[in-house]
């Protein structure tokens, strides 16, 4: 039961009623500022993580691959223009860079073969490796991500949270794949606008494939476990490995 309400209502609704689900699904919604929420968790995330850069620094310039991160993130966590590292950002596509330290290359979070094993000091991600449509593929991103980094901070949604963090939607996660598409074809949900077509709504719920802790203990098998929680719920989940030798 969702707030009272069976997923066999919400089916009902959405195939049978549809603007009365729009109401549903407006009731429904997370009740406060994600936005805001989320800079918090990444604030405090991120003093963790820089916690953990200020034990293997020793003064060094340290060499870090963000996978999927952007030059504003790093301003926002007012970790721009920094002497202490040089950044590299991989995405799918490049961006312009405005500092020095900073540099965007395209590449596959999946193949980072032009890379040396263990030419960064840290290997960085938020919120990516939930958004490669396969298991096999997290596999492959969570191996590349030990091989080319010394260190790692891989952060990532907990599957086991009660709203999904992307459609904002109470145990969207659970729901049949059917009733997944027909919600993303009709509705704005979370961070999503309602898609285009039907093809472009079955390409969104697939490529996101939520983690548990279990999972990702078992592709960073050496790695201590960072939580995030609301309400005694873990709301993300981090695994990271950082050594001082």
């Amino acid at each position: 039961m969702l707030y009272g309400v069976s997923i066999a209502d919400i089916i009902l609704l959405v195939y049978i009623k549809p603007k009365v689900a729009e109401l549903m699904i407006s009731l429904l919604s997370y009740p406060v500022d994600i936005k805001l929420l989320t800079q918090k968790f990444r604030e405090k995330r991120f003093q963790h993580f820089r916690s953990l850069l200020n034990s293997i620094g020793n003064g060094k310039k340290l060499k870090i691959l963000d996978i999927g991160g952007t030059q504003k993130y790093w301003e926002n966590m007012r970790f721009g223009m920094n002497d202490e590292a040089e950044i590299t950002l991989l995405n799918l596509k490049t961006f312009p860079t405005s500092y020095p330290n900073f540099k965007s290359i395209a590449g596959n979070a999946c193949d980072l073969s032009y890379f040396e094993n263990k030419c960064f000091d840290v290997v960085f991600s938020n919120s990516v490796i939930e958004h490669l449509f396969t298991k096999q593929a997290q596999q492959q991103m969570a191996s590349e991500v030990q091989r080319v980094g010394k260190n790692y901070y891989i952060q990532t949604p907990n599957l086991y949270f009660p709203v999904e963090p992307h459609w904002i939607f109470p145990l969207f996660q659970f729901l049949p794949f059917d009733l997944k598409v027909a919600l993303t074809l009709n509705f704005d949900l979370g961070h999503y606008k309602k898609a285009a077509n039907k093809e472009a709504a079955i390409q969104r719920v697939k490529e996101v494939r939520l983690l548990s802790e279990k999972e990702m203990k078992s592709l960073f098998a050496d790695g201590e476990i960072y939580r995030e929680r609301i309400g005694g719920l873990t709301k993300s989940i981090t695994l990271y490995k950082f050594s001082k030798t």
